[in-house]
């Protein structure tokens, strides 16, 4: 069976396309990418299909892109293929994202071809990968400590994105073009053997095929099982899922913590890795992180937290637990500038101050978390409500010592992504009281306070 054929099998065995598709073929001018416009040209009519190519310059090799760009040019005008191309600053976006330039390489290129394919209105995006690039990807996860879903390879088809090469190995691409005399050109960066896809393939795979001659084959076939494998796992986990949610939004998620309690770990990874990804996406997380949340859910304590990755916090309440990405609430900075009530939105609360006589003072309230009773006579107005600051300290009521607000908060265990919305009223720059924690030892009523300023706390409705 010939290399069209080959391919013709592919795009039938994956639907991967449809009469009167549009379809954007990404072209570097490499044998791949030569190749599958090639092919794609020749399965025109046979599919009445529309073809476009374009070309994304990455910035990388300002040397070598501009021959390649007339390269590709010169090809689809040969073929009456419309042809454009498009410049990415991947330098600059990997310095933003702080990640390699390979990764983002790879996203922006999807961004350009994408935005590429909606002014032109194409339904399709053909990429160029083959059985090689298959066995490198999955070697590359294996080395990193991937599971299944990585070990999976790549896709054939995702979304609107096509891979029609993706069971032809490069050796068949490479005598393709040579009997069909058609020129590609090579992208320097393909040769340079630090970078770990490249170690693989000029290293490792010709030693490998010294033991087995169809290794790229096997390996291949062990990726489409694995991916049928995953198919039917997403499916026990978007039904396991949708059954555990009781509240979702952009940037959190709350699942229900007694199934998870008693779920098996083959299902409870995956279950989690998806409600990740559901909050931020899956960058940076790894198999540690995720064992590590499932030892909070059999193990911690209600208010026990961890903290992941690109700011993710998984919280354990008493009967749920929340996997969120939402930034820690920061209080603002408001005046009081005497009695009557304060509303602090952020945190939902409301701050009532009265001046009251020392009569009306319950002894047994003076220090509990809603209500403070302070000298009125020792603190001045305008007082100050803020967030923590560095630097900051206090004199605890009944501990005398003075103490670092920051060694407070770690000892009373509160967590670091609530610090910031804790309030605290001042006098002076100077802490009365951690409000719904402790009073200053320096404002307390003693037995010749004349005047009492009382603090009450509640929440709005």
């Amino acid at each position: 069976m010939g290399i069209a054929e080959r391919v013709l099998t592919t795009i039938h065995k994956y639907s991967m396309l449809s009469q009167g598709d549009r379809v954007l073929i990404s072209l570097s001018g490499g044998p791949d990418s030569v190749c599958l416009l090639s092919i794609l040209h020749s399965l025109k009519t046979a599919f009445g299909v529309h073809l476009f190519a374009a070309y994304i310059d990455h910035g990388l090799r300002p040397d070598e892109t501009p021959d390649e760009i007339e390269f590709c040019s010169n090809i689809c005008k040969s073929k009456n293929i419309p042809f454009l191309s498009k410049s990415i600053d991947v330098a600059t976006y990997s310095k933003q994202m702080g990640i390699n330039k390979q990764e983002a390489a790879r996203e922006l290129r999807y961004q350009a071809l994408d935005g590429i394919a909606l002014e032109l209105g194409t339904n399709k995006i053909a990429v160029a990968h083959n059985a090689n690039d298959q066995v490198e990807t999955v070697l590359m996860r294996l080395f990193r400590g991937a599971g299944p879903s990585g070990l999976s390879g790549i896709t054939p088809v995702r979304g609107h994105i096509i891979r029609p090469l993706i069971e032809v190995e490069r050796a068949e691409i490479e005598e393709f073009l040579e009997a069909e005399k058609t020129g590609f050109v090579i992208d320097s960066s393909n040769l340079k053997e630090e970078y770990l896809r490249n170690k693989i393939r000029k290293l490792m795979m010709p030693e490998i095929k010294k033991i087995n001659a169809d290794f790229v084959k096997t390996i291949s076939r062990t990726a489409d099982i694995i991916r049928d494998e995953e198919r039917y796992f997403d499916l026990i986990v978007t039904k396991t899922l949708m059954k555990l949610i009781t509240r979702k939004g952009d940037s959190s998620i709350e699942l229900f913590l007694g199934p998870l309690e008693i779920m098996d770990t083959v299902i409870l990874r995956r279950v989690l890795r998806r409600a990740i990804n559901e909050t931020k996406g899956l960058r940076g997380i790894s198999f540690i992180h995720i064992d590590d949340i499932i030892t909070l859910i059999k193990n911690g304590k209600s208010g026990d937290r961890i903290y992941l990755p690109d700011d993710i916090r998984v919280i354990k309440k008493y009967s749920t637990l929340i996997i969120t990405s939402e930034k820690p609430v920061m209080l603002g900075v408001y005046s009081i500038d005497g009695p009557g009530e304060i509303a602090l939105p952020e945190i939902s609360m409301i701050i009532r101050l009265r001046i009251i006589n020392i009569s009306e003072v319950e002894e047994e309230k003076c220090v509990i978390k809603n209500i403070v009773y302070i000298d009125a006579d020792k603190a001045a107005f305008p007082l100050t409500i803020r967030s923590r600051k560095a630097g900051d300290y206090f004199y605890p009521i009944g501990l005398g010592n003075k103490k670092k607000l920051q060694d407070y908060f770690v000892d009373e265990k509160i967590p670091r992504d609530e610090r910031d919305a804790v309030p605290l009223i001042t006098s002076n720059n100077n802490i009365i009281w951690v409000v719904g924690h402790r009073l200053d030892e320096r404002y307390k009523v003693e037995k010749d306070t004349k005047r009492i300023l009382k603090f009450e706390i509640r929440q709005m409705k």
